[in-house]
C-alpha cells in the first residue's frame, strides 16, 4: 500500500491558481467520490484551505496514484494538467507521514503555530469519512496526525499567544492608520476567519463594526457578539462609504466588490483613504480596485509581510516541534509495520502449515505403521524444516518494512508466497 500527498500551498503557488484549486464544502463529497472511483485509490482526503489545497491518498502497491490524482484535480477543477503541475509538490511514504504531521502541528503553515489548520484539516477527516473514503492505513495516519498536533502543542507551547491571518490583517490595518481607535471597518463574511478578524478588531479599540453576511442569522449572531452594527447583505455597498477599514472573506464564488463600485465608493467618501483586506479564496474584491488612487488593497499573499515579523520568536519552539515529530515518525512506522506486517507473517505461516499437512497425508500410506515416537520425529521434522524455510522471508520482512520504500519488499514476498491469489 502506497501513501501519496500531492498539493499546493502559499509557497508554491499565488493566490490566483489557489483560487482555482479550492474545494467548497459542498462539493467535497462529489469530489471524494471521483476520487475514490480512480483506479487503485483506496482511500482519500482533500485538504482545502486559503493557503492550500492538498490530495491525500493510499493507493494499492503497482497503482499510479500520482497521475490519478493529477487527473482528478485537472478534470474537477476545470485546468489543464500540465499549467498544473508546475505548483505541484509530491510527498511518498514516510515523506508523506512527515508532511502530514507537520501541517497538523501548523509548522507549514503560513504563520507558524496557528491553530486554525489542525481544525480544518479535523473537518476534512470528518468529510472523507462521511463518505467511506478513509478506513484503513489512511486513517490510521490521520489520527495519529491529531495526536502529535496536540503533543506538540502541549510540549513546546508554540500555540501561545497565536497569530492568525486575521490577526495579521489587522497588524497591516495597524501599520497604514496607527491607532485603530477612531476608524470604522465593515467585516464581510461571518465565518470563522471574520470573527477572529472581527475579535482583534475590537481588542484594537475601533471605533464601530459593521458585519454583513449572505446568510442573515450568521451576520446578526456575529453582531451581537462583538455589539457591532448588523447590514443587510444587499446593502453593504450602500454603507461602505462610511467605513475605512473593509475585511472581505465571504465564502461567495465571485467578485463582491469591483472597480467600478469601489470608484463610486470613493467619490461618495471625498477621495479619503480606504484600507482593503481580501482574506478570501477565491477572493472577494476585483485585484484591479488597486489600480484606484486612495486605495489599498491587500490579499492574502500580501499578509506575508507581517506574519514574517513574528516567526523569529516561534523558531525555537518549530525546533523543538520538528525533533517531537522524528520521533512520531519512528513511532508510527513501527505501529505500522506491526500492524500491516502481523497479518502477512501469519498468512505465510498458515500457507506452509498447509503445505505442510498436505504432504505428510500424501505420503503417509507409504510409510506404513508409525510409533508414537516416529510420528513425534516426523512432526518435528517438517516442522523443523518449515521454521528454516519461513525464518529468511520473515526476517526480511521486518528489516524492510519500517524502511523507506521497505513496503515494495514486503509486497514482492506476498507475491512469492501467492498470498493474494
Amino acid at each position: 500500500m502506497k501513501l501519496l500527498i500531492t498539493g499546493l500551498n502559499h509557497r508554491t503557488a499565488p493566490v490566483e491558481v489557489r483560487e482555482r484549486l479550492a474545494f467548497d464544502a459542498p462539493s467535497l463529497a462529489g469530489a471524494l467520490r471521483d476520487l475514490t472511483a480512480r483506479p487503485g485509490v483506496s482511500e482519500a482526503l482533500i485538504l482545502s484551505t486559503c493557503n492550500r489545497v492538498e490530495v491525500a491518498v493510499a493507493a494499492e502497491n503497482g497503482a499510479d496514484p500520482e497521475s490519478a490524482v493529477e487527473e482528478f484535480l485537472a478534470q474537477n477543477r476545470r485546468v489543464e494538467r500540465a499549467w498544473l503541475a508546475p505548483y505541484l509538490y509530491r510527498y511518498q511514504d514516510e515523506e508523506a507521514i512527515r508532511h502530514l504531521f507537520r501541517v497538523a502541528a501548523s509548522l507549514d503553515s503560513m504563520v507558524v503555530g496557528e491553530p486554525q489548520i489542525l481544525g480544518q484539516l479535523k473537518a476534512a477527516y470528518a468529510a472523507a469519512k462521511a463518505q467511506g473514503a478513509v478506513s484503513g492505513r489512511l486513517e490510521a495516519i490521520l489520527t495519529r496526525a491529531f495526536s502529535v498536533a496536540k503533543r506538540v502543542r502541549a510540549q513546546t507551547g508554540i500555540g501561545e499567544n497565536p497569530v492568525s491571518v486575521s490577526s495579521a490583517a489587522v497588524e497591516l490595518a495597524r501599520e497604514i492608520f496607527g491607532s485603530l481607535a477612531e476608524r470604522r471597518v465593515m467585516v464581510v463574511g461571518a465565518g470563522k476567519m471574520s470573527e477572529l478578524a472581527a475579535r482583534h478588531l475590537r481588542r484594537s479599540g475601533v471605533a464601530r463594526i459593521y458585519v454583513t453576511n449572505r446568510t442573515p442569522e450568521r451576520a446578526r449572531a456575529m453582531a451581537e457578539l462583538f455589539e457591532g452594527v448588523l447590514v443587510e447583505y444587499d446593502r453593504f455597498l450602500n454603507v461602505l462609504p462610511e467605513v475605512d477599514i473593509l475585511i472581505a472573506s465571504s465564502g461567495a464564488p465571485f467578485y463582491l466588490l469591483r472597480k467600478d463600485q469601489m470608484r463610486r465608493v470613493l467619490e461618495a467618501r471625498r477621495y479619503r483613504p480606504m484600507f482593503l483586506i481580501d482574506i478570501a479564496v477565491p477572493r472577494n474584491i476585483e485585484p484591479a480596485v488597486n489600480e484606484l488612487d486612495n486605495v489599498f488593497l491587500y490579499d492574502i499573499d500580501d499578509l506575508q509581510r507581517v506574519v514574517e515579523a513574528n516567526l523569529g520568536e516561534r523558531r525555537s519552539r518549530a525546533q523543538q516541534a520538528e525533533r517531537i515529530i522524528a520521533e512520531e515518525i519512528e513511532r508510527t512506522l513501527a505501529r505500522l509495520k506491526a500492524r500491516e506486517l502481523g497479518p502477512t507473517i501469519v498468512e505465510i505461516q498458515e500457507q506452509l502449515e498447509g503445505i505442510r499437512r498436505a504432504e505428510l497425508a500424501r505420503h503417509r500410506s507409504r510409510l506404513g505403521p508409525l510409533t508414537a515416537e516416529q510420528e513425534e520425529a516426523l512432526e518435528a521434522l517438517t516442522r523443523g524444516i518449515l521454521n528454516k524455510v519461513a525464518h529468511g522471508p520473515i526476517a526480511e520482512l521486518r528489516r524492510q518494512a519500517g524502511r523507506p520504500g521497505g513496503w515494495e519488499v514486503v509486497e514482492t514476498i506476498r507475491r512469492a508466497f501467492r498470498l493474494d491469489e
